[in-house]
């Protein structure tokens, strides 16, 4: 199996998910509806980037049968990824769900980089800072975001 098989559901389930885990825990959203969003997203956005992911492969004239298996490979990274945050606010407290899931996603976001970065022959520490604050970015404009329609709600 190939890294671009599975990097782009994989990287997209970690960063939508803790960007979600922490708007809407900035928002104090409830449990439900957290683990509601996540499930949505693992589900509905999944799906929606897969078959993009297929179309955009047949418009290429890739192999019909590699784009089919990597639009399966993908989706079910994605899926299997969103889940593990989906375990983490179902299992923890609220403020350590976001604590964890926050390690969790930057963790799997550093491994994957490893991953890719040593297929490429690309020099590590660039390549984990890069995606780092990228990741780091969305999460906080998503805390943001949160926060401010906290405060507007009040």
């Amino acid at each position: 199996m190939r890294s671009t098989d599975y990097s782009f559901g994989s990287t997209a389930a970690i960063v939508t998910s803790t960007a979600l885990i922490a708007g809407l825990g900035a928002a104090s959203a409830s449990r439900a509806t957290v683990v509601s969003g996540l499930l949505v997203v693992a589900l509905a956005d999944n799906l929606t980037d897969s078959i993009s992911i297929h179309l955009y492969q047949e418009a290429e004239d890739l192999d019909r049968q590699r784009a089919f298996r990597s639009t399966l490979v993908n989706f079910a990274a994605r899926l299997v990824v969103a889940l593990t945050f989906v375990a983490l606010v179902v299992l923890l407290p609220s403020a350590a769900a976001r604590a964890a899931a926050m390690a969790w996603g930057m963790s799997l976001l550093v491994v994957l980089t490893v991953l890719l970065s040593r297929e490429r022959g690309l020099r590590l520490a660039p390549e984990i800072a890069k995606h780092i604050a990228a990741a780091a970015a969305t999460v906080a404009a998503s805390h943001l975001i949160g926060s401010l329609i906290q405060e507007q709600v009040r």
